[in-house]
């Protein structure tokens, strides 16, 4: 910044004053300055900047899985956002490793970000870490939350089960349940969601039996499950299967075609299959899924507009509970 300076011929305080907006100095000094950086190719380091700030311009995102369509979408509405508002999005990515997501918030904390979104682990996340960083900078949970009163914005599994529920059972036989592994939250209150709405309509909940897992594998793992499953097919409770999401219905129908079992509504069928999510794919698939969709793009909106809005609160609490919870849509195809 000093060399920079000197090249422009302004002082280093007008010159800090541009990059940190560069609005709030003369037009002329303005465009001497653009020119300059024209000419030099300069640019200030912005984690240096952010490092001697009170509060930084960088919002920290940290997702589980950095290849899952939901995540991808939803980081891509978060930057847009935040970059709009001035701030920079850095993502980072768990993998679905409980010590990544702690080095991932341990770097956020160095980097000394204005606030961050999570898509916490959940079950195996560090609660502590979160904790500690929590009460230093506004934090906002999305798809699982770490717990009941931290602010979170995500799907009503609730109401979406609901639906999907009930229109399995108006439309044939009653769903058994295709769970996911326990990776994060989603596994045991989506669970939970389907029972009680097969409780709402007075029939008994089944579940289809499957191997303890930790993997964000979800194609794999359910195509090999069900590979085991549908070597006997009476093994099954029913011949519905309503799948925790629609990665996992993808590895179900997979492991069923390759067993020449046909998928799809009507007497002509072996089984049906549905999911949970609309994945990008899943229209796509063959059969095209029955699924009921989340809405990710309102999801990364509400999320970032949440963490601005307590980014501009003055007595710098952030402890509020906001919880946002968006309903879903049933999106009926051939699979069920």
């Amino acid at each position: 910044m000093e060399d920079f300076s000197e090249f422009v011929g302004l002082s280093r305080p007008t010159v800090s004053k541009y990059f940190n907006d560069p609005s709030s100095v003369r037009k002329k000094t303005r465009d001497l300055i653009e020119e300059a950086l024209e000419k030099s190719g300069f640019r200030p380091n912005i984690f240096a900047v952010n490092l001697n700030r009170r509060r930084s311009n960088i919002i920290g995102v940290v997702i589980p899985n950095s290849t899952d369509p939901f995540y991808m979408a939803l980081t891509r509405r978060i930057e847009i956002i935040a970059n709009e508002a001035g701030f920079l999005a850095f993502v980072l990515s768990s993998e679905g490793r409980p010590d990544m997501e702690d080095n991932a918030i341990k770097t956020f904390k160095s980097m000394n970000v204005a606030g961050a979104i999570i898509a916490p682990l959940g079950v195996q996340s560090r609660q502590t870490t979160l904790e500690q960083l929590g009460e230093s900078i506004p934090l906002v949970y999305v798809d699982s939350p770490i717990n009941e009163t931290s602010a979170f914005v995500g799907t009503d599994n609730r109401q979406s089960f609901g639906l999907i529920v009930d229109y399995l059972c108006r439309s044939g036989e009653p769903p058994c349940y295709f769970g996911m592994p326990q990776v994060n939250t989603n596994a045991a209150t989506r669970r939970s969601a389907y029972t009680e709405a097969m409780e709402r309509l007075h029939v008994e909940p089944k579940y289809v039996s499957i191997t303890d897992s930790k993997t964000w594998d979800f194609e794999r793992f359910a195509f090999e499950e069900a590979s085991r499953l549908l070597e006997n097919p009476d093994r099954l409770p029913t011949r519905t299967i309503l799948c925790a999401n629609d990665r996992l219905a993808f590895g179900f129908i997979a492991a069923a075609w390759q067993r020449g079992l046909k998928i799809g509504h009507g007497a002509e069928y072996d089984l049906r299959v549905a999911g949970h999510d609309d994945h990008p794919l899943s229209e796509y698939a063959c059969p095209p899924i029955t699924t009921v969709a989340q809405n990710y793009n309102e999801i990364g909106r509400l999320a970032i507009e949440l963490l601005l809005s307590k980014l501009s609160e003055e007595d710098e609490t952030f402890h509020g509970r906001d919880q946002i919870l968006l309903k879903s849509e049933l999106m009926l195809r051939r699979s069920a």
